[in-house]
């Protein structure tokens, strides 16, 4: 059990900026056993950036209140994902070959590409949250564990392509598939209980959205880079995390 726990807290302080027992240690070795931990640093997150909206939509406009939670969750992971995204956004969008892509990706200076699509997500985040209203809080706290899930697909499905260390290298021992079956079981449960709690249509529908982008993202970095990076890992979360909102507020007549 004991060490267990230090899988999650290994997972919850490579991943978030909040504090974790010093008991817990450090070693790349914990970290490759953490990855089904990774949806429920998402149930940490979600909840953080749920907790700000709901206090902040007493004193505040509504839109002001998902603007405060959505900084809440970023200073709680220090745009973790978000600077993976960019860093994604800048390396496909500028490289051509498999080399450039991830010698763009290493740079950590922002280009145009991802300076435009971070700004795009955000703003697309910002209001498919605030379109949501009702379903405003569930969506929080369900789509960053799921979002944490799709992200874990791609350590299972791709090979992690760079030679030298990178800020994900400790991830890019393959799991197996109970800890991805693992990392699922946490990721759903939250999107079982908006289910219940709000429509089974709508629950889908988000699962859905996920589960097209992931693949998609999987089939895009295979065939451009072969494999998966860490900026690729936190480009899917921040486009699931984003679609599965959209697939909330698709209506079907």
């Amino acid at each position: 059990m004991r060490a267990q726990l230090e899988y999650f807290f290994a997972a919850l302080r490579f991943f978030t900026r909040l504090p974790v027992p010093a008991w817990v240690g450090h070693s790349d070795a914990q970290l490759n056993r953490a990855t089904r931990y990774f949806p429920l640093v998402g149930w940490i997150v979600g909840l953080i950036g749920a907790a700000v909206t709901w206090a902040a939509a007493w004193v505040l406009p509504l839109s002001i209140a998902v603007l405060l939670g959505m900084a809440a969750t970023l200073l709680a992971t220090g745009a973790f994902h978000e600077d993976g995204f960019a860093d994604s956004c800048d390396g496909f969008g500028g490289g051509w070959t498999k080399e450039d892509v991830l010698r763009i990706m290493k740079d950590s200076r922002i280009g145009s590409y991802g300076a435009i699509g971070i700004g795009v997500l955000l703003l697309t985040k910002w209001n498919a949250l605030y379109e949501l209203d009702d379903s405003l809080l569930s969506a929080l706290l369900a789509a960053h564990p799921i979002s944490r899930a799709a992200a874990t697909t791609l350590i299972y499905a791709l090979d992690y392509v760079r030679d030298e260390d990178g800020k994900s290298k400790p991830l890019a021992v393959r799991i197996g598939g109970g800890e991805l079956a693992t990392a699922w079981l946490f990721g759903l449960l939250p999107t079982v209980l908006l289910g219940w709690l709000l429509s089974w249509q709508l629950a889908l529908q988000g699962v859905l959205a996920v589960v097209a982008v992931t693949l998609l993202m999987a089939a895009y970095t295979r065939r451009r880079i072969g494999g998966y990076t860490g900026d690729v890992l936190g480009a899917t979360q921040q486009l699931a995390e984003v679609f599965f909102y959209l697939g909330l507020l698709c209506a079907f007549s």
